[in-house]
Formats: structure tokens, sequence, C-alpha cells
């Protein structure tokens, strides 16, 4: 990877991995591709190119691409889970329409492309714990038929076109940079922010509600280091388990708690978020991700929420 395109780059990962990648490939263009209606902080601004690019609109893609000679876009556009199913129509457009222009690009210029799936891909006929590599997927839900989808197609492209397409499902992801956009499992975002802030914190899904979850910075590292990876030796492709923890409420709550312990905590259930959680697995099996590319999580629930409440506490002055 030398020059490099990310679509989406002023989301919850797009923002991160921007600035990890431009640290990580600094003889190189990493360009943040955004829309007018999410414009770049002024740090990505600062610190690279910036473009806009739609993912709906294959020119601008392929123009961007053409200007900076890319070689590698990560695909990061996409309404989550939540909001999908508020629009999913528009969902499906950006999902699917969007990695299809995409591909197209790829196919045309000889780009690798990374874009991510994630447990949103698995439905109430998976097995709940420990889900393998190769299992049943049968989502509820419009983010996680994208997804499904996205595995699909971008597989197609690999063996049809030869396009050097790869994935990760990735887990619920928690960050002390970025909020998160409308997701299930936002929860395990919002607590850190409420505790920090404000000492109170009213959780939307019911105890025992189990969910893969992991720590931004492993994740960040993940789509590098597949992307890196010795292509010889990728099976799946798309899309690999990617695991970290798996917690249900009370657990991160007594995680919270024990370095902010006048934390107040009440329970008012989301039905749309608890309905998408309880449709999802308990965890996943990574063992292929490990297998195939030496995928190894730094962080557990206790290093993270210890990382995310030093940070967030450094963040507000608190």
């Amino acid at each position: 990877m030398k020059n490099i395109l990310i679509i989406g780059s002023t989301g919850q990962i797009g923002t991160e991995l921007t600035m990890a990648l431009r640290k990580h490939s600094p003889n190189g263009n990493v360009v943040a591709g955004y829309i007018p209606a999410q414009p770049p902080t002024e740090m990505l601004k600062e610190t690279g190119p910036c473009e806009i690019v739609d993912i709906t609109n294959a020119q601008q893609i392929a123009d961007v691409v053409k200007k900076y000679q890319v070689d590698t876009i990560y695909n990061l556009a996409a309404l989550l889970s939540a909001v999908a199913e508020a629009k999913p129509q528009l969902a499906w457009q950006i999902g699917m329409g969007g990695l299809f222009n995409v591909l197209e690009v790829a196919r045309e210029t000889g780009a690798a492309v990374f874009t991510p799936s994630s447990i949103a891909a698995f439905g109430p006929g998976t097995v709940k714990d420990m889900v393998p590599q190769d299992t049943v997927q049968r989502p509820q839900t419009m983010y996680g038929v994208t997804k499904v989808s996205g595995e699909l197609l971008s597989d197609y492209y690999h063996k049809r076109f030869g396009v050097d397409t790869r994935s990760v499902r990735f887990p619920g992801l928690i960050s002390n940079v970025t909020l998160p956009g409308g997701g299930t499992t936002d929860y395990a975002v919002d607590i850190y922010y409420a505790a920090v802030r404000e000492g109170k914190f009213t959780c939307p899904l019911k105890p025992g509600t189990y969910m893969d979850m992991m720590y931004m910075p492993d994740a960040l590292r993940a789509t590098i280091e597949l992307m890196e990876a010795d292509p010889t030796k990728l099976i799946h492709r798309n899309s690999f388990n990617l695991a970290s923890m798996s917690f249900e409420p009370t657990e991160i709550i007594a995680e919270v708690k024990r370095l902010v312990p006048d934390l107040e905590v009440k329970f008012e259930i989301d039905e749309l978020r608890q309905s998408i959680a309880d449709s999802w697995p308990n965890s996943m099996d990574d063992s292929c991700a490990r297998a195939e590319w030496g995928w190894k999580p730094e962080y557990d629930l206790r290093a993270m929420s210890e990382d995310m409440v030093l940070k967030l506490r450094q963040k507000f002055g608190k």
C-alpha cells in the first residue's frame, strides 16, 4: 500500500483509520474521501489530501483514483444497523450500489479493496456462541443483508476478475475519538462518555445481551495488517471473523464502575436495538484470521476500559 483512498473517511472508523494510515505510509498519498454533508476535521485537512468522493458516483471515485494513482481503496461508506432499518433503500444504495462502483473502478485500475463486514452478517439461524468462519448467514436487518451481499460480491470480483478484495467481520467498535453513528453496539461507547461527563447512564439493552466488541486501536491494526498480508496465505478473504472480547451490559457496567464508582445506571430498553442484538451471535471464532494472517488482539475489557476512561478524562478535563 502506497497511495490509498479512504471512502467514508469522516465516519467512526474512517476518521481514525485515515490518521493511522498517514502515519503508517508517510511516503504515499492517503486521500480522505468525504461527502459535503460530513466534511473532514481540521486535522484530516492539515495532514493530507482530502477529496469529495460520493460512493454512489462511480466517475468521482474513478477520477480520484486516477489523480492520485491509488493502489488501495478502503470502502467504509455505510449506514449503520439502526439507521439502516429506518432508511433501508438508502442503505442498499450506499452499501451495495456503492460497493459495485468501487469494485468496478478496482477492476479497471488494479486497485485492492477493503470493505468491512460485520457481526450483523449473521442472523437468528446462526449458532450463538463461537460462530465458525463458514456458517449459516441469514440476517434479518438491511444492514446485515448488505454485508452478506457485499461479502459475496467481493468474492465474485476476486474469483471472476482477479480483484484483490479483503474484508473482516467487525464486532462492535469502541472509540475515544469518534462517536458512533447509530449502531446497535453504540451503548458500549456511550457508557464511557456518560460516566466521565455526567456520571449517569441509561442502558438500552437488557442484561445478558452478549455481543462481540473490539477497541478501535485493535480494529485499525487489523485493517492494515490484513491488507498487507501475504495473499498466497489467504483462503477466505471475504470475510474473516474478527474477535477480541464478548460481554453483556452488566459486565461492562461493573468494569466502568470500578473506574467511576459513583456512576448511576438505569435500564430503558430500546426494542429495535434489542431485537437486532438478539439476532446477532454472542461471540465469533476468529481462528482463521489468526492462522491465515496472524491476527491477535491486544485489548480485553479491562485494558480497554482503563484506557477509555483515562483518555476521555483527559479529553473533557475531568
